[in-house]
């Protein structure tokens, strides 16, 4: 015969007013989030299977609201998510529920996260191809879906690189023509972009910024 327990008290977390400590028998016992202990009364009997259930479904709850507030600066990938929810402290197979459930409510979407990312690099800091592809690796993007997201995102390393010098040409419009190309070759340079792509866009930009009406 399983041994139940009696709900002796239920007190408000001072420091966190959305939880409640449970007691049983006279002894705190565990806390719970205020909604899901909201059907608990002083006087009721829990079983252990009670407790266990009411445990396990508070840590996940836990555990997705911390993965909601996560999400609520910007778009992770699953790898992103995987290691945050692992530094505060939840276990694997939790984690993998979360994972689960955001994954269902499209709220984790590694190919979607990966077209984003290329998105908006190419809007606000163009760069490469290759360093784009490497930035979405370091997010733990696998490599079937950052292929796939540059081939629907249509990338172009010449584009990209005429777009990248004309945000950041602006910079040297005071230069002649030799440092002109030797500062913005080197910038685009760390912007990821080869030799043989940085030679061709030079000249084009140049001759933008030398007749302004034919600059995009």
């Amino acid at each position: 015969m399983t041994m139940e327990k009696l709900i002796t008290d239920i007190q408000a977390q001072q420091r966190n007013r959305n939880r409640v400590n449970i007691y049983l028998d006279g002894n705190y016992a565990f806390s719970l989030d205020r909604m899901a202990a909201a059907w608990l009364t002083v006087g009721r009997k829990l079983s252990g299977e009670d407790i266990t259930r009411l445990q396990t479904k508070d840590e996940f709850e836990t555990a997705l609201v911390r993965a909601m507030h996560f999400l609520s600066f910007r778009a992770r990938s699953e790898q992103e998510m995987k290691t945050y929810l692992n530094k505060k402290g939840f276990e694997p197979a939790l984690i993998e529920q979360v994972i689960t459930r955001l994954k269902e409510d499209k709220l984790v979407d590694d190919l979607d996260f990966a077209q984003n990312w290329l998105d908006n690099r190419q809007r606000f800091r163009p760069r490469s191809k290759w360093l784009m592809k490497l930035e979405l690796r370091q997010k733990g993007v696998a490599e079937h879906k950052i292929e796939q997201a540059v081939q629907l995102t249509d990338l172009d390393d010449f584009d990209l690189a005429l777009d990248a010098g004309r945000k950041i040409g602006r910079r040297y419009h005071h230069l002649d023509k030799p440092e002109h190309d030797r500062k913005l070759g080197a910038a685009l340079q760390r912007r990821g972009f080869s030799y043989e792509v940085i030679r061709e866009c030079l000249p084009v930009l140049w001759k933008e910024r030398s007749e302004p009406s034919g600059a995009k």
